[in-house]
């Protein structure tokens, strides 16, 4: 059977072979075998349920922490569009949230609504599905901080609803199930004046315009802080500040970056990153552990 032949009648769009180097910060990689963007939650579940259990599934946020290889992902990427992007006040300090919502809707409808804690989602390119299950965090707070509990649909199409105890949260990383994806959360914080929220979300956005470089093909922290030490700093330290492989290269700003300069590869991009991995290893003895997320096959 093919998959085309297995796929379910949807209501939202299916797309076969679909370009994802648009979708992804990087700007390269090659198709999705299939790209399906729900109509709402009830069409993700139904699909779900009435797709071949073999055939693999992937979510797509934002694409800001990923790299798509050039031979493209197998099976289907899912991507959750408009219909997941709401943000809905339930407390004085509780929000509801869709997947698809971004780090800068959540934390300006906190601001409005008085609600503090949630400023450093701001800073985040991502949604938040991604900040789910990443345990995404930055300038002092991290999802597990703030996080009530998530509504995930497993691969089985059964949606459940999981505490956060559930996710059991480490650094950037989360136990969601295989295959599972998140399609909404709820994110408490404590009460605040929106005038002392804004000033810490301009406070984040300056620092984050100072170090990073905010207008370039990337992909965000490339890896993750080993214990005891900053990955930036490893990197720089093995030289390889401003390095170049292909298209691509390890910013001269702020080192835990890679940039596509113009035409890079994503085979470009990964090597690169392994090619500082195996720098920093020989100059330091630390091993720096991805943070970016690498899918798909080589071409």
């Amino acid at each position: 059977m093919t998959v085309a032949a297995a796929l379910p009648a949807v209501k939202g769009r299916l797309t076969a072979q679909a370009p994802l180097a648009p979708l992804v910060w990087f700007k390269s990689g090659g198709p999705a075998d299939w790209l399906f963007e729900p109509a709402d939650r009830d069409d993700l579940c139904a699909f779900l349920a009435d797709l071949d259990p073999a055939v693999p599934v992937m979510a797509l946020g934002l694409g800001s922490n990923l790299i798509i290889r050039d031979g493209g992902v197998p099976g289907v990427v899912v991507r959750l569009g408009k219909a997941f992007a709401h943000v809905t006040p339930i407390d004085d300090v509780t929000l509801a949230c869709g997947a698809g919502a971004s780090g800068i809707l959540v934390s300006s409808t906190a601001r409005d609504r008085g609600i503090a804690g949630l400023e450093f989602l701001r800073s985040i390119p991502g949604t938040v599905g991604g900040f789910v299950r990443m345990n995404g965090g930055a300038y002092g707070g991290e999802v597990k901080d703030i996080l009530v509990d998530c509504d995930v649909v497993l691969r089985t199409g059964e949606l459940v609803t999981l505490p956060v105890a559930d996710l059991h949260y480490t650094y950037r990383h989360s136990e969601l199930p295989d295959g599972a994806i998140v399609v909404g959360a709820r994110f408490r914080g404590t009460p605040g004046k929106p005038e002392a929220i804004q000033a810490e979300m301009d406070r984040i956005s300056a620092a984050r315009e100072a170090s990073q470089p905010l207008r370039s093909k990337t992909g965000g922290s490339t890896f993750k802080n080993p214990d005891g030490h900053k990955a930036w700093q490893l990197v720089d330290e093995a030289g390889c500040r401003g390095l170049t492989l292909g298209g691509a290269q390890v910013s001269e700003k702020h080192t835990n970056f890679l940039l596509n300069l113009g035409e890079a590869t994503s085979a470009d991009i990964e090597a690169l990153g392994e090619e500082v991995r195996r720098r920093v290893q020989e100059n330091s003895g630390v091993t720096l552990e991805w943070e970016i997320q690498r899918v798909g096959k080589q071409a």
